[in-house]
Order: C-alpha cells, then structure tokens, then sequence
C-alpha cells in the first residue's frame, strides 16, 4: 500500500486512520500524512498536532509536504471548502495519484475540482460518504464515480473499506448524497421547527403523541431527540452541505426554498455551540431555546 495522505484532519479522517490502524486481514497503509488548515491558526494548531500524534499521522506545513510521494489522497474538509483545498492541493499531487473528494458539494463543484485535479495529471474520484463515521468509521458506506472509480473502489477495499461503484461520470455519487440529503437534514430542520415551537408553547407532548398514532412504526421522542443532537453537534458543517445541496437542486432547474430553509436551521443551532450531557428530547430543546435562535 503506496502512502495516503489527507487534505483536512478532522472528525471523518480521523475516523478513517484509526480504522484503518485497528483492521486486520487487510492492506495496512504506509506512510500517512496530513495537511490541515487548522495548523496555520494559533489557537486551533495545538489540537491538530495531538490529534495527529495520537494516530502517528505525519502534520504536514504545507501542502506539498503532505502530498509528496503520496499515491492516494482523502480530500476530507468542510464543503465550502472543498474546491479550495483541490486548488490548494493540485500542483502537488504525484502524476496518476488518486484524489478521492469525499466533500459533500454539488456535481458542479465536484466537476470543477475534477478539472483542477485532472490537469494536474491526477485522477479525480467523486466519493459521497453516506452515514456518519462514527461508529463505523473506515467501514462508513461510500459510494464512488468517475473514470477511475473502479480502480478506487479496489484500493478502498484494499483499506477494509466498503465502497460501491455508483457510475464512470463524476457527479453521480454526489448527486445521490445531495438529493438524499434533502430528506436527512430536511426532516432534522423539520423536527427543530416543529418541536421547539411545540416545547416553548407548553404542547410538545400533545404534538408528539398525534405524531405517534399517525406514524407508530417511528418513535418519534426519540427520533426528535437524535435530530436535534445532529445539529447541534453538526450543524455548521450540515449547513455547508445544505448550500451544495441548493446549488445541485438550482442545477437540476428546480426550487431551492427547502434545501435553503434547512441550511438556514442547521446553521443556527450549530452556531449556538451547544454542548449538554442531558440526552432527552426536553433537555435539548430547552438547551436550544435558552439561546437566541433569531
């Protein structure tokens, strides 16, 4: 196994590495190194460095530190950034290195990162991360397109990974995560939505209990609590992808209010910053409205 190296050392690489470090009866990869943005910020560098010694990943300076001699490479940062970190990583990828984008962004956004990456001599992989790391971490679904996905799609197996071939067109694994991610963060923005005004009018219980006998197959108190500590935990990073989302839906020609609506919602209550212990749909509810959601 060639090195791997990552643009971006956050929750979803190092879910990765340390699932690569734990696997037995697969490929144990080389030298791994990272370049993060967080190393060029004082107050978050201290923590990138523990994070990568913790998992014996090389924290690279720069870019091209990281990049060098590296045959595969995660691109695995926030979707706002992800074509930057392609334009940041372009000139430093090896001739004929994989470069899995694994951001969630727009078919158009991963097109243009193709083109960046691809001119440099490099292979594009389109990669759509389908469920969170944790706590399957490198057994996470992936699903992958492009020319080369089935090339990808044996390395990653190599990796004890568990990638499926969506398609030979960048774009198509994407386009799969974004459409569904209406549904997935919708349905989160929904329950905050409706569950908050539900708490601060005294009515919750009511609400919940009508939406139990209209859908029993769901339990719905904890379904709601789940969603809500989905956004707080990520809905900065879920608001990011809502907004690749909207891009995707106005590339296809069609309205954008609810993908917006929900980017909207994710990043206020990621934005609060909240951290609780208390586990109940009350306690997360009250934690939120606690805080100015306006």
């Amino acid at each position: 196994m060639s090195a791997i190296a990552t643009i971006g050392f956050g929750e979803a690489a190092q879910a990765f590495v340390s699932g690569w470090q734990s696997e037995n009866g697969h490929a144990s990869p080389g030298r791994i190194s990272t370049f993060d943005i967080k190393v060029e910020d004082p107050s978050l560098r201290g923590d990138l460095l523990r994070a990568c010694s913790d998992l014996g990943v090389d924290c690279a300076e720069i870019p091209g530190q990281a990049l060098a001699g590296a045959g595969t490479v995660f691109s695995l940062v926030t979707a706002d950034r992800a074509l930057e970190a392609a334009t940041r990583a372009a000139e430093f990828l090896d001739r004929d290195a994989l470069y899995l984008d694994c951001n969630s962004c727009s078919p158009a956004t991963k097109a243009a990162a193709a083109k960046l990456v691809e001119a440099a001599g490099a292979i594009y992989v389109d990669v759509a991360v389908m469920s969170p790391v944790h706590p399957a971490r490198h057994r996470t679904p992936l699903l992958i397109s492009g020319s080369s996905a089935e090339r990808a799609e044996r390395m990653l197996l190599d990796l004890g990974m568990k990638a499926q071939t969506a398609g030979d067109e960048v774009g198509q694994a994407s386009s799969i995560k974004m459409l569904r991610s209406v549904m997935i963060k919708g349905f989160e923005a929904l329950t905050a939505e409706c569950l908050l005004a539900a708490r601060r009018a005294g009515v919750e219980k009511a609400v919940l209990a009508s939406l139990q006998a209209s859908d029993p197959g769901m339990d719905w108190t904890a379904r709601a609590a789940y969603n809500l500590e989905r956004m707080m935990a990520h809905g900065r990073r879920r608001a990011a992808e809502m907004q690749e989302v909207a891009a995707t839906l106005r590339e296809l020609g069609l309205p954008d209010c609810m993908a917006s609506a929900t980017a909207d919602w994710q990043r206020r209550i990621g934005e609060l910053d909240i951290r609780t212990e208390e586990n109940s749909l009350e306690a997360r509810a009250d934690a939120i409205l606690e805080r100015n959601l306006t």
